[in-house]
């Protein structure tokens, strides 16, 4: 039995090249699923795949050597089916949730995408797989132009921030009245008390802040406010 036949190797090899090319997209942007991600999901559909239409016989015959013939009807789409149900737990993983803010959507979609593409390499179609590549490449980055150049709106000035930091308790309203003041909405403020340190408390910030504004005055006026022994600063983006 010929070990990998050369159509079979074809496949895989266009997988791994086409889960390359968007996981490209996604790494260069710093986003939580990069290129090994991107890769083995769109390996894996793939094989899931080929696995549907050839790993599963239709009869064995009386001494159970299975016959690999199609000698009856049989559904290739079974296995191949739950690729569509099953990355849903993958993409659900990419999507974190700050406060009222979700980010990762687009990076579970492109997660989505690429066990698409993945299957039609599974089934052969590496034309239908390569328009599909280059598409969803194209959505990502030239759609992303558009949107901050081409589209009017509120927030393509505005940047989300969040702040986690660990201070003295008795500082939080000073930070929360300083930051009411100088930032353009406060999304979340929680406050939590450490129980392994009942004189300190986990300040969680997130806000918005227009371009016109220097998130290193505001990064350096908490420092000042709050004097914390951690303080962490992230901006957040899809």
């Amino acid at each position: 039995m010929e070990f990998v036949n050369f159509d079979i190797m074809v496949r895989i090899l266009s997988a791994i090249g086409f889960g390359f090319l968007l996981g490209l997209e996604r790494e260069l942007t710093n986003k939580y699923a990069g290129l090994r991600t991107h890769i083995l999901v769109c390996l894996g559909a793939c094989i899931f795949t080929i696995l549907s239409i050839y790993g599963f016989p239709t009869f064995a015959n009386g001494d159970n050597v299975i016959v690999h013939q199609a000698t009856g009807i049989r559904d290739t789409g079974r296995v191949a089916a739950q690729i569509v149900t099953g990355i849903g737990f993958i993409g659900a993983g990419t999507v974190l949730r700050n406060g009222p803010i979700i980010v990762g959507l687009t990076t579970a979609a492109t997660l989505w995408i690429s066990a698409a593409i993945g299957m039609t390499c599974g089934v052969g179609m590496y034309n239908l797989g390569l328009v599909a590549t280059v598409l969803s490449v194209a959505v990502l980055t030239l759609i992303r132009i558009f949107e901050r150049k081409v589209i009017p709106s509120r927030t393509k000035n505005i940047k989300r921030y969040r702040f986690v930091l660990y201070t003295d308790n008795d500082l939080s309203s000073n930070i929360h009245d300083f930051v009411s003041q100088n930032v353009d909405n406060i999304e979340e403020f929680a406050v939590k008390q450490l129980i392994e340190n009942p004189g300190k408390s986990k300040i969680s910030l997130t806000f918005e802040l227009s371009s016109n504004k220097t998130i290193k005055n505001i990064y350096d006026s908490v420092s000042n406010i709050a004097k914390p022994y951690s303080i962490t600063l992230q901006e957040i983006n899809d």
